[in-house]
């Protein structure tokens, strides 16, 4: 298969799964495994369409954006700060700085991620039962959440460091069980998702970039472009559904394509 044709069938991948609780990274190794996609090119490419996607979030979130670099921005008691999102990321960054290599060279296989997969999606499934009938108590503003909760929050994004168990998912499934409903969970997701996958995606093409040549950047533009426009429709398109309906579907989803993958690959 064509070299741009199978980038831009990533890209969509990548576009579509990043913010949804659904694991793009995840999709991303079961795609690159399907599709022969696969050694330096193909890792740094990964790289920048998720730098696409990060993209997508500071657009359509550039008013909190800019806050962060004002004074304002550092006041944790004005609605959310640089604070609240230093605390949902300390901690996993934390631990991938030391784990990072362990991770891409024992966890990225299509097994993991089907257990990956089953793992985030009964988190899901947990998180909606306990919260029930209890929309009236969650916070629905993600100008108002705590620092105890934006916490808890990144300590729930330690599980997306398994791949499959997804970024989104883990916070979004977390935030619900700690006070918040799925759009506040959601809103945050998005916010912190860009100065930590920037930082590990800056990590991974400092080690990679040396790997390319010229001909390589059509594919990367490509990429870069697509996996914007998707991530952008793509969380458009969340928020909306979180609005008018449950995570349940992307339990039932996630379970299906683990199965299948497990299926695919091992049997």
């Amino acid at each position: 298969m064509d070299v741009m044709l199978i980038a831009l069938i990533v890209a969509i991948i990548e576009g579509v799964t990043e913010f949804l609780p659904v694991s793009s990274t995840g999709h991303m190794i079961i795609a690159g495994n399907l599709l022969g996609f696969t050694g330096s090119l193909a890792d740094v490419f990964d790289i920048f369409i998720q730098l696409g996607a990060i993209l997508s979030v500071i657009f359509l979130y550039k008013e909190k954006f800019r806050r962060f670099f004002t004074s304002a921005g550092w006041r944790a008691d004005k609605g959310l700060s640089a604070w609240h999102v230093l605390a949902g990321i300390v901690p996993v960054m934390g631990i991938a700085f030391f784990a990072h290599s362990a991770i891409k060279q024992y966890l990225f296989s299509p097994f993991t991620v089907a257990i990956g997969l089953f793992l985030g999606a009964f988190l899901l499934l947990y998180a909606e039962k306990k919260t029930e009938n209890m929309e009236e108590y969650l916070l629905d503003d993600v100008d108002k959440i705590t620092l105890r909760q934006a916490a808890l929050v990144g300590a729930f994004q330690i599980l997306s460091l398994w791949p499959g168990f997804s970024r989104s998912g883990s916070t979004i499934g977390g935030g619900l069980l700690i006070g918040l409903t799925r759009r506040a969970a959601a809103e945050y997701s998005f916010i912190v998702a860009v100065p930590l996958m920037f930082a590990a995606c800056l990590y991974d093409l400092l080690k990679n970039i040396s790997e390319l040549s010229v001909g390589d950047l059509y594919v990367l533009a490509l990429g870069f472009v697509v996996s914007f426009a998707v991530a952008y429709l793509s969380i458009i398109w969340f928020i909306g559904f979180l609005n008018r309906s449950r995570l349940r579907n992307f339990a039932y989803y996630r379970i299906a394509l683990a199965f299948i993958t497990l299926w695919y690959f091992y049997l």
